[in-house]
């Protein structure tokens, strides 16, 4: 592993951890994209209870939520820390303490979200916190744009990859990501996860031991883009892949003057999703209710899921 993170930190001066590949010197005080330089950016790290079961548990996910994103969606429903680089800038022995006070509190993972811009740092402090007696699985919570080459200096260290297909069509993924390659980059990136884990979800009775799961969100009147995702899944990566098809989709603050993207989506929407992946043999998928509930996180309070009575 040492290895590994000795190439990880060489990738920072010249940064290519992502396909967007900014080639800026982040340890040398540059910034591309993601706006980061070498140390992670942590917003908040805390018992996370709104993933899927397997991940969440009884006791939750050991969530840390990090700064910054390689894609900055314009609807991200963590539009808050994921547009900026607010939050708490950490030495790798502080993120593994931080590793190591979740694994203490109960909770089943570790699962950094957006940990793609923070590779580096990431794989340092799991190392550390390993030798401090770290044991529970890490899950890698992506948005799916990412560089295969990268993802393999992180094996070894990945029990669990849970990454988003976000667009089947290359040209909504230019439209709110600002990417042109999004379907292409995902199909290979989620193709590496699979060398590395397989391409189902080992558990332990009921908790995620190992593997992958890949999620998908369903955006309204966006089932072309939704059946797209499935059939690049179904026909490039594998019939096994366990899915999580999400119907939480709710317009926040960026976009609620957005014609295309200012409303819920609906039930039939979702429902024909579902049925399509039916059809196309997928048979380990994890559902949502299409309802009205308010949830995006506040991540100005410090539990940021944690919606006071009157707040929906």
């Amino acid at each position: 592993m040492k290895n590994q993170l000795r190439k990880l930190k060489e990738i920072l001066k010249h940064c290519t951890l992502c396909p967007r590949r900014c080639a800026v010197d982040r340890t040398g005080g540059e910034r591309g994209f993601c706006g980061l330089a070498n140390r992670p950016v942590v917003a908040r790290a805390l018992p996370h209870h709104g993933e899927e079961p397997p991940i969440s548990g009884r006791k939750g996910a050991g969530t840390i939520f990090l700064s910054s994103c390689n894609l900055r969606c314009a609807f991200c429903q963590n539009h808050q820390i994921s547009h900026g680089t607010e939050g708490r800038e950490e030495t790798a022995v502080e993120l593994a303490r931080t590793m190591i006070r979740l694994q203490e509190a109960g909770c089943h993972n570790i699962e950094p979200v957006t940990p793609t811009p923070h590779a580096a740092a990431l794989l340092e402090a799991w190392m550390i916190a390993r030798r401090a007696g770290l044991s529970i699985p890490l899950v890698y919570n992506c948005g799916g744009y990412e560089a295969p080459e990268v993802l393999r200096l992180l094996e070894g260290m990945v029990d669990v990859y849970l990454p988003d297909f976000k667009f089947g069509d290359p040209a909504l993924g230019l439209k709110y990501a600002g990417v042109p390659d999004y379907p292409e980059a995902a199909a290979r990136a989620i193709a590496e996860m699979i060398r590395q884990v397989g391409d189902a979800l080992e558990t332990d009775g009921s908790l995620a031991r190992r593997g992958l799961l890949v999620r998908h969100l369903v955006l309204p009147g966006e089932t072309a883009n939704s059946r797209a995702v499935l059939d690049l899944i179904r026909n490039r990566l594998s019939p096994a892949v366990p899915l999580s098809l999400m119907a939480q989709y709710t317009p926040v603050a960026p976009v609620l003057e957005n014609p295309d993207l200012n409303r819920r989506v609906a039930e039939e929407e979702y429902e024909a999703v579902v049925d399509y992946a039916l059809d196309l043999g997928f048979e380990e998928i994890y559902v949502q209710a299409v309802d009205e509930r308010e949830i995006v996180p506040d991540f100005r309070r410090d539990d940021p899921f944690h919606w006071p009575e009157g707040d929906g």
